[in-house]
């Protein structure tokens, strides 16, 4: 019985004329999208994954060096189409990932500028080999907050739409 008041309540709020009266409204997009890495022109598909708090995407030939005494990471991003952008990055910390049966991971984090339509974000993304995976990255929470809300049922709904920003 409370159960049931509590879900009628939770339902009357969400659907209450004043709830988010103040908010944009969000972009609905599909559980898999087309992302652009920038700057540059490297495309890569993502699957969109409210479970992951930060974005994943598949790179190679990570090594880490010293730059002006603080630590960087250099690596290789490919697409599916054989696509190739090599980017070096501040390394942002080292990610300790709870991987399949158990084993643990650890993950360089970097800072990656990614455009999904119209939207431009630079979020925190673990470098990890994903080339097993149907998808070569996963587009996390902290880049799909409070802007889109996600249909699963469709897939690439939009084009990256983003200008190409200049290497600093």
């Amino acid at each position: 019985m409370k159960r049931a008041f509590y879900s009628v309540l939770l339902l009357a709020a969400v659907l209450s004329p004043s709830a988010g009266a103040t908010a944009e409204p969000k972009q609905v997009v599909g559980l898999v999208e087309t992302i652009r890495v920038l700057p540059g022109d490297l495309i890569v598909d993502a699957k969109l994954d409210t479970g992951a708090d930060n974005s994943s995407i598949h790179a190679s030939d990570i090594v880490e060096f010293l730059r002006d005494g603080e630590p960087w990471v250099r690596f290789r991003v490919v697409n599916r189409e054989g696509q190739t952008q090599v980017l070096e990055r501040e390394l942002v910390r080292v990610a300790r990932i709870k991987a399949e049966k158990g084993q643990r991971q650890k993950r360089p984090v970097v800072m990656l500028s990614l455009c999904l339509g119209k939207t431009q974000r630079e979020v925190q993304v673990t470098l990890v080999d994903r080339s097993r995976f149907r998808y070569r990255m996963i587009l996390g929470r902290s880049f799909l907050r409070d802007l889109f809300l996600i249909d699963p049922s469709l897939k690439r709904t939009v084009q990256p739409e983003c200008p190409d920003t200049k290497e600093e």
